[in-house]
């Protein structure tokens, strides 16, 4: 069990109970009932033989939380400005999806009249920001393994990380990427070509 940094690696110990620490107990609560049961007939025990002292207590757990306590902290700001900056990202591809779309409105309309089904209307539209996003992570995954790799150095007890999670994360930028210009690529593939091709 780490008991000091979980920076470095567990040392031998050797635990012993001082005269200055002879007050302190050390108890496993048992589960099957409430900790503050527990602990209001612990304390009875103790003010009945020791009343002068102060029944002061702690849980293992929440001392051991308290050693990646910055750990916590750097998660939960991490996964905030993350989704935040999908969010940006997603307003960003629907704007741009709505410019190309409307770019592109004779050339839709021209292809709707020749034959082209919604569907491939749909994949014409979406192929391009879909090779940006291969691309962007062809760049941005090597650079998140390096990075990830280096802060887990920094322990000396550590996981490795697995090649599923950059799967994961490139299906859902593809998904994410697909949902938000699809919206536009199916109004445009649906639109009348007689409006878009009108004033030819």
């Amino acid at each position: 069990m780490v008991v000091e940094s979980p920076y470095e690696p567990v040392r031998a110990s050797l635990f012993h109970i001082s005269k200055d620490e002879e007050n302190l107990v050390i108890l496993k609560i048992n589960p099957a009932l409430g900790a503050r049961e527990s602990l209001a007939k612990i304390q009875a025990v103790f003010t009945k033989y020791n009343p002068a002292s102060p029944f002061e207590y702690k849980f293992v757990d929440e001392e051991y939380a308290r050693k990646f306590e910055d750990e916590e902290r750097v998660g939960k700001l991490a996964s905030f400005f993350a989704v935040l900056a999908i969010f940006i990202s997603c307003l960003g591809i629907f704007g741009l999806a709505s410019f190309v779309a409307e770019q592109r409105t004779k050339e839709i309309g021209v292809r709707k009249v020749m034959g082209a089904s919604v569907v491939n209307l749909w994949g014409m539209l979406s192929k391009d920001f879909v090779v940006l996003v291969i691309v962007s992570l062809f760049i941005a995954m090597p650079l998140a393994y390096y990075f990830m790799n280096s802060w887990l150095l920094k322990y000396e007890y550590r996981t490795v990380i697995a090649w599923w999670i950059f799967a994961l994360a490139a299906a859902g930028a593809l998904l994410i990427t697909l949902c938000t210009v699809s919206y536009q690529s199916i109004k445009a593939a649906l639109a009348n070509p007689v409006n878009s091709l009108r004033s030819e």
